[in-house]
């Protein structure tokens, strides 16, 4: 990268990106029929206007849920979500605000049992990145809040949602391929997405006697508005051609490892972490 990409990363207009504006676009849409899978199931998504969580939401509702779409401020990539989560004959209930708030996690999750009247699944999906050529061009600001809204987050939906759950549920939080393998220019992001490994273990051990299930999905390099908001155009334009399969993956080529997770196909996973990352090899 040469050291005038530094200023343009510093000029991306926001966090973490418009699914409007992303070209090409993303691929979405589930592939295959819905078979009931998560029938009269209610589930809360953050993150879930765009990229990752709007897959997983379309592809839910497919599967017979009702859907709390969490996002930050997005109006009208969330109100696009909740229209393709409808087509699909799933409700959504869009949910508007900061998951590193503590205060409104309860609130979202709140709203969403008075909406639905439970709740079975929650994916921890939310996260943001700032790429920064250097480790001391993190700053104090940047390095909280990275912290507060990709393991805060996690925490404190969980902290919410828990006293709502019953046996037979399942928490699924976003990591990433950073976690394991690390990322230079992203290492607040990196370090964050390694904690939400930690967090997944050691909740999936503290929960297992209640009989919720606790996993992680830990995608590659996948398309979706969070990268041309985090990265100069000339790293946008080869972005994931390193993976083994040559090109980036598509939101809806990880949503079914969510589903795969949030229902009962894997009623005897927990603790553990799926890697959608195009072929590289995690953990020898």
């Amino acid at each position: 990268m040469k050291p005038e990409d530094l200023d343009t990363m510093k000029t991306k207009d926001r966090q973490p990106g418009l699914e409007s504006r992303l070209d090409p676009p993303a691929d979405h849409m589930p592939r295959y029929p819905g078979s009931g899978r998560l029938d009269g199931k209610v589930a809360i998504i953050t993150g879930g206007d765009s990229g990752i969580g709007r897959s997983t939401a379309i592809l839910f509702a497919r599967e017979g849920a009702n859907v709390g779409i969490v996002y930050l401020d997005e109006d009208g990539d969330a109100e696009d979500t909740r229209d393709l989560v409808e087509a699909e004959g799933g409700k959504a209930l869009l949910l508007r605000g900061d998951v590193g708030q503590k205060s409104f996690c309860e609130d979202a999750v709140a709203r969403t049992l008075a909406e639905f009247g439970r709740l079975d699944v929650v994916v921890n999906n939310a996260a943001e990145q700032h790429a920064q050529l250097n480790v001391a061009d993190i700053s104090e600001e940047q390095l909280f809040r990275t912290f507060r809204t990709n393991i805060g987050g996690n925490f404190f939906m969980v902290q919410a949602a828990l006293p709502h759950l019953s046996r037979g549920a399942s928490i699924i939080c976003t990591t990433s391929v950073t976690a394991y393998r690390g990322q230079d220019l992203l290492i607040d992001y990196a370090s964050t997405k390694g904690a939400i490994v930690a967090f997944v273990r050691a909740l999936s051990s503290k929960l297992a006697g209640d009989g919720i299930r606790v996993n992680g999905v830990a995608p590659g390099p996948i398309w979706t508005p969070l990268i041309p908001a985090s990265f100069p155009p000339d790293k946008v334009d080869g972005f994931g051609e390193s993976a083994p399969l040559g090109r980036p993956g598509q939101p809806n080529e990880v949503a079914p490892s969510m589903l795969f997770l949030a229902c009962e196909d894997s009623s005897y996973i927990t603790g553990q972490v799926l890697h959608p990352n195009g072929g590289d090899l995690i953990g020898g």
